[in-house]
């Protein structure tokens, strides 16, 4: 006999083991259902946003797309091409004060440009470097595979009394509890997902995670019941997924792998079988562990993967692909910007998302 929480089963064995039997759904899992629209023209929805900050009191507005900090995604070249369309990047945690130094724009962007850091104590040394040579930014991204730990809640608490004004996003999590946990220690900014990225093994490697979309929902949820925002991370593969994030709740959507691949990322560009490709990797891949921190520890193993995406050419053709799909999207269920697509947002579950006969 299963014991009921929030009126769902509650499956409790051995008085440990527990197993939630509420079905939990990904992108994949569903389709928007059409509804009846006064709009003209998918050019009439408006997709900016403007959101004020629950610790920084920081006012931003923008179209809430942000480039992950990943190599060949998070850097400044993408950035500067992005803020031109009023879309974030997060910048890979590797980028120091020369670095930023050297990129003549960065005076002209920075408020579309997000500052990453770990929490290791070489991690925090940049950053402040970082923030005491430029501190027009406005963001601060701290960033660790598993946000579960206590450390990690520490963590954002100390960053949050050094810089009280800074807008700081903390991630990642999946749950409701942890979303709370990390705005109540000074985020303003929760990111969520854990393992569903393209070149993201947790899944595999360890058996942990969560579909994303229900991830989206409940944690947003719990966010906006306490003034605060979420960041949907990982998991989308197409526009429309982009589109049922927002339709879920999210705040900001993050893209590693749909931002890949392109000129602006600086990747060595391959020629395999007559065709181009560049290297794809994840944060936590062997690849990114050999290339930033001299390998990995023996106690640890590769949570990533390293592959070859089709060369894309330059990013703005891929922006407004996108852009196309939420305006799309908006107009199919009637929401005259993203701000409304939510509320717009009726889900019906399916067995397949689309046909794939010429794949």
């Amino acid at each position: 006999m299963p014991f009921y929480l929030n009126n769902k089963p509650l499956y409790i064995f051995d008085g440990n083991m527990r197993i939630e039997e509420d079905v939990k759904l990904d992108y994949a899992d569903v389709l928007f259902r059409p509804k009846r629209s006064t709009l003209h023209s998918r050019k009439d929805v408006k997709l900016e946003r403007t959101y004020k900050f629950k610790y920084s009191n920081h006012e931003w507005s923008g179209i809430p797309l942000i480039a992950a900090n990943m190599d060949g995604v998070g850097e400044l070249q993408i950035a500067e091409i992005l803020a031109s369309n009023k879309i974030m990047t997060c910048l890979t945690k590797q980028h120091d004060t020369k670095i930023i130094k050297k990129f003549k724009s960065i005076n002209k962007i920075f408020s579309h440009v997000i500052l990453s850091t770990g929490t290791s104590d070489d991690d925090y040394e940049r950053l402040n470097n970082i923030l005491k040579e430029n501190s027009f930014f406005e963001f601060i991204c701290i960033d660790i595979a598993n946000g579960y730990s206590d450390h990690f809640s520490k963590f954002v608490s100390s960053v949050r009394k050094k810089y009280p004004t800074k807008t700081i996003i903390a991630g990642n999590v999946v749950t409701a509890d942890m979303t709370q946990e990390l705005i109540l220690a000074g985020a303003d900014i929760v990111k969520v997902g854990i393992g569903p990225g393209s070149v993201c093994t947790t899944r595999i490697q360890t058996g942990v995670g969560y579909p994303q979309l229900s991830a989206v929902i409940e944690c947003a949820d719990a966010a906006h019941g306490l003034g605060a925002h979420i960041i949907a991370d990982g998991g989308c593969t197409c526009p429309g997924d982009v589109a049922k994030a927002f339709g879920g709740g999210a705040d900001f959507v993050m893209l590693g792998g749909m931002f890949a691949g392109h000129d602006e990322g600086g990747g060595k560009i391959i020629k395999k079988n007559g065709s181009k490709v560049i290297e794809f990797y994840g944060s936590s891949s062997e690849t990114a562990l050999n290339k930033h921190y001299g390998g990995h520890a023996d106690y640890r193993s590769s949570e990533g993967k390293k592959v070859q995406l089709k060369y894309r050419g330059k990013i703005k053709d891929t922006v407004l692909n996108i852009l196309g799909g939420l305006r799309s999207s908006c107009t199919y269920v009637g929401a005259p910007s993203l701000k409304q697509l939510s509320k717009c947002t009726t889900f019906v579950r399916v067995n397949q998302q689309y046909n794939d006969t010429f794949e």
